[in-house]
């Protein structure tokens, strides 16, 4: 049996990462301590669907790829609802982790030339051929994807964040959201199309673990399933920034075996 495992960008892209403007002039916004995530999926051209997301949060930064912790895995949710099990890639508005009470004002940083450019070279690669949908998850992806001219006529989807507390309106769009995108996305060979589309509240099986084949060799094999710690609480997940020092403190605990 195959040990599946991303082994890290291929050389262009990562070439490409490593230009990642300076975040310093903006520092004060951001968990800037603790350094850039960029991505999660495929780079090699086979994604079908772009997910564009707000920034890379706690779970994110020991992982070293975007979207894995609760709100990646309700995004993962989302996509095995398309029957996509592996066809995408996972960017973000932002490459470090914003504070949510800065999100106002890091509004400048978007729109920042060095930033911009980057970023829309960024998305302009990863806009493959075979990208058939584009979302945009939140007002932060939105916002980006709006200053983003490559994007063309690739139909885009705007949806609530995957973290948004306000779950009538995020089930509500995410259900129509499913319907829509079944029309246009063709699901994987091993995915499954048909599953059932999010009802009244969202439940524990409109989440999915991250595939192993998104996370590097050698991770834990809770990393990216946090269904044991959301018995306990919305949103959990097993990294944390504890306050008062969220600047360069994380907390990492493991699921008792």
């Amino acid at each position: 049996m195959a040990i599946e495992f991303d082994s890290g960008p291929p050389a262009a892209w990562a070439t490409l990462f490593s230009q990642l403007p300076d975040y310093t002039p903006f520092k004060e916004h951001f968990w800037f301590d603790w350094g850039p995530i960029i991505y999660r999926g495929r780079l090699d051209g086979t994604a079908k669907v772009l997910c564009i997301a707000s920034d890379p949060g706690a779970t994110e930064r020991i992982a070293g790829r975007t979207l894995v912790g609760d709100a990646g895995q309700r995004v993962q949710g989302f996509l095995a609802k398309l029957g996509i099990t592996h066809s995408y890639l996972c960017l973000n508005a932002f490459a470090y982790g914003l504070f949510p009470t800065h999100a106002d004002q890091a509004g400048p940083v978007l729109k920042d030339p060095d930033q911009l450019k980057w970023r829309n070279k960024v998305y302009d690669k990863a806009k493959g051929a075979k990208v058939q949908a584009i979302i945009a998850f939140g007002g932060e992806a939105q916002d980006a994807v709006a200053l983003w001219p490559g994007k063309g006529t690739t139909p885009l989807f705007k949806l609530p964040h995957p973290s948004s507390h306000v779950e009538a309106t995020l089930v509500t769009k995410w259900c129509k959201g499913i319907t829509d995108l079944r029309a246009i996305v063709t699901p994987d060979a091993d995915g499954h199309a048909d599953l059932p589309n999010y009802g009244n509240a969202f439940a524990e099986s409109d989440y999915a673990p991250i595939p192993r084949r998104d996370l590097p060799y050698g991770v834990p094999v809770f990393l990216g399933d946090d269904a044991w710690a959301r018995k306990t609480a919305v949103h959990a997940s097993s990294v944390t920034r504890p306050s008062p020092d969220d600047r360069h403190t994380l907390i990492w605990k493991a699921p008792q075996s």
